[in-house]
C-alpha cells in the first residue's frame, strides 16, 4: 500500500505539455504582478548610498506611494512582463535536465542541484537585458533619477510608458553599445544559478522532512506551500551578498565585480552586503507560497489523463 507521507514527483513524462505552458503563462503573471513592488523596492534600496533616501522596506513602501502613487511601484512593469518568456525556459529547461541527469544518477538533491543551476543559466541569458532596462526604469523617482540614465520630458510633459523605455534603450547603447545590455550579465549568473541551485534541494529536503513529522493525511501542497519559503529564505540569505552587487553593477553602470564589492566594503561595511535582504525575503514568501502551489498544482492540472488516479500525488 502506497504511502502517503511520501511526496511524489510530477516529472516531465507524466505532463501534457500543451496544458503546461498555458496555465504555465497565466500562473506566472499573476505571481509577478502581486510581487512586482517588493521588487522595486529591493532594487532600490540595494542601489541607495547608506540610507539617504529610505530607511528600509516599510519606508520606502510608503515614500514611493506617497511621492509617486501606486504607478510608481510598477516603474517597467511593462518592460519586465518579457520575462515570460524566460519563466518558460527556465520550467522547460528544468524538467528537461532533471530528465537527462537521471539516466546517470537518480538521486533528487543532484537531479534538483544541476536543473536548478542549468535552468537558471538558459533564463538569465535571456533575462539581463530586460533586467538592466527594467531596473533603469525603476530608478527614475518622481523629477529624478537614482541610476545613470533620466528619462527625458518632452514639452514638459511626461512620455508614455513605451516612450520612456525607448528612451533608456537609446540611452543604454549610447552609453555602453550592445554591450550595455548585458552589463552585470556575470554578477547575475554568479547570483541566480546558486540561489536556484540551492533553492531546489533544499525545497525538496524541507518537504521530506516536514512529511516524516506530519500525519499521513496531511496534503501535501500544504507541505509544499511551507517548504519553498523556507527554501527562498535559506537560498536568498545565502546568496544575497553577490545580489547587492550585480544590482550595483547594472544600475551604476560599474564594470568590475571586485571594484564593486570593495567599493561597498569601504563605504558600509559587510552591513552593506545584507542590503536588501528584508524586502527580498518578504517579497520571496508571498512569491514563493504562490510559485509552489501554483506550480505544484499546474503539474497536477497537466497530468496526462491516464495518470491522473494512477497514485495519491
Amino acid at each position: 500500500m502506497e504511502d502517503k507521507r511520501n511526496i511524489p514527483i510530477i516529472e516531465w513524462e507524466h505532463l501534457d505539455k500543451r496544458k503546461f505552458y498555458v496555465f504555465g503563462i497565466c500562473m506566472t503573471m499573476m505571481i509577478r504582478v502581486s510581487v512586482y513592488p517588493f521588487t522595486l523596492i529591493r532594487t532600490r534600496l540595494q542601489v541607495q548610498k547608506g540610507k539617504s533616501l529610505y530607511n528600509g522596506t516599510f519606508d520606502a513602501f510608503v515614500k514611493i506611494l506617497r511621492t509617486e502613487g501606486t504607478a510608481g511601484l510598477y516603474r517597467g512593469f511593462l518592460v519586465n512582463t518579457f520575462t515570460l518568456i524566460s519563466g518558460q525556459c527556465y520550467v522547460t529547461t528544468y524538467e528537461l535536465t532533471r530528465k537527462y541527469v537521471s539516466r546517470y544518477n537518480n538521486n533528487n538533491a543532484v537531479k534538483s542541484l544541476v536543473a536548478g543551476g542549468s535552468a537558471s543559466l538558459v533564463a538569465q541569458s535571456i533575462t539581463v537585458p530586460i533586467d538592466v532596462i527594467s531596473q533603469h526604469l525603476m530608478m527614475q523617482r518622481k523629477g529624478e533619477s537614482m541610476g545613470r540614465f533620466k528619462v527625458q520630458n518632452q514639452d514638459g510633459k511626461r512620455m508614455l510608458v513605451f516612450g520612456q523605455t525607448k528612451d533608456i534603450i537609446v540611452q543604454i547603447f549610447k552609453a555602453d553599445g550592445f554591450r550595455g545590455f548585458y552589463r552585470g550579465y556575470v554578477a547575475s549568473l554568479l547570483t541566480y544559478i546558486p540561489n536556484s541551485a540551492v533553492w531546489w534541494p533544499f525545497y525538496h529536503f524541507y518537504a521530506e522532512q516536514l512529511s516524516s513529522l506530519t500525519p499521513k493525511d496531511c496534503p501535501h501542497l500544504l507541505l509544499q506551500a511551507i517548504s519553498g519559503p523556507l527554501a527562498a529564505a535559506t537560498a536568498s540569505t545565502l546568496t544575497n551578498p553577490m545580489d547587492v552587487i550585480r544590482a550595483r553593477v547594472q544600475v551604476e553602470g560599474k564594470s568590475s565585480i571586485v571594484l564593486t564589492f570593495k567599493q561597498l566594503m569601504a563605504e558600509e561595511g559587510p552591513w552593506g552586503l545584507t542590503k536588501g535582504l528584508s524586502a527580498r525575503i518578504i517579497s520571496a514568501t508571498p512569491s514563493t507560497i504562490v510559485i509552489v502551489v501554483g506550480y505544484e498544482t499546474l503539474k497536477k492540472l497537466s497530468l496526462r489523463p491516464e495518470l491522473v488516479d494512477s497514485r495519491h500525488w
